[in-house]
């Protein structure tokens, strides 16, 4: 249980955790939604890496910024959502401009065969925070942004895009956990968390969810 939630705090998705990395800002992964490239506040990519662990790209530098090793780079093409690279960070000993790391692209370890694959396996919303920094937090995706765009997808299809500004996000999020409450997901959730009384009584387990709601819901509760 406790690495189910500090897992939420820190990437939003299914992954390997490790707990020095649950309170660090991380390198997110990257959308093109619109012909414009997007910081992402989950992994779509991790599910896969937990089904098949062998296919991790190796050779890169894993730090508590990059818990996962690696950077994906997704985009929606044709209403679908695929995956178009995979980097990883190396060290660059031939630099002649002093930098360190460089970014190679590890795509071809991981899927040999193709161009670019269909992210199949995810279903749910994602966050996509752009605009100004509202507030930094150094943990996980917890930096709150003043625009967000919401993209639902079913099976690695689009189903439709949402824009939000700050506040609307936060009042989305506030009806998308009232409906959220109605449903059998939720009231599992809540028993969940309720059998382990290191994280709080009622209203803390509420609040909990509330604030991740979007990352326990698999599509839009509330208009």
């Amino acid at each position: 249980m406790k690495k189910t939630i500090l897992l939420i705090l820190t990437i939003c998705t299914i992954g390997i955790l490790k707990a020095e990395t649950a309170l660090t800002a991380q390198y997110p992964d990257k959308i093109k939604f619109k012909g414009r490239e997007y910081n992402l506040n989950s992994n779509p990519l991790e599910p896969y890496f937990e089904k098949y662990p062998d296919k991790r790209p190796q050779g890169g530098i894993m730090s508590t910024a990059l818990w996962r090793g690696y950077v994906a780079h997704f985009e929606i093409i044709d209403e679908q959502l695929f995956l178009t690279d995979i980097k990883i960070q190396v060290s660059d000993k031939d630099s002649k401009e002093g930098y360190r790391y460089k970014w190679i692209s590890a795509f071809k370890q991981v899927f040999p065969d193709e161009k670019k694959v269909k992210i199949d396996w995810f279903t749910g919303i994602l966050i996509l925070p752009h605009g100004k920094m509202v507030e930094y937090v150094h943990m996980g995706y917890a930096s709150t942004y003043s625009k967000y765009w919401l993209l639902e997808i079913e099976s690695g299809d689009f189903n439709e895009a949402r824009k939000y500004k700050n506040k609307e996000f936060v009042q989305f999020k506030r009806r998308q956990f009232e409906e959220f409450q109605k449903t059998a997901e939720y009231k599992k959730l809540y028993a969940e968390l309720k059998k382990n009384d290191e994280y709080g009584d009622e209203s803390f387990i509420k609040s909990f969810i509330a604030d991740f709601v979007i990352n326990y819901t698999s599509k839009f509760l509330a208009d």
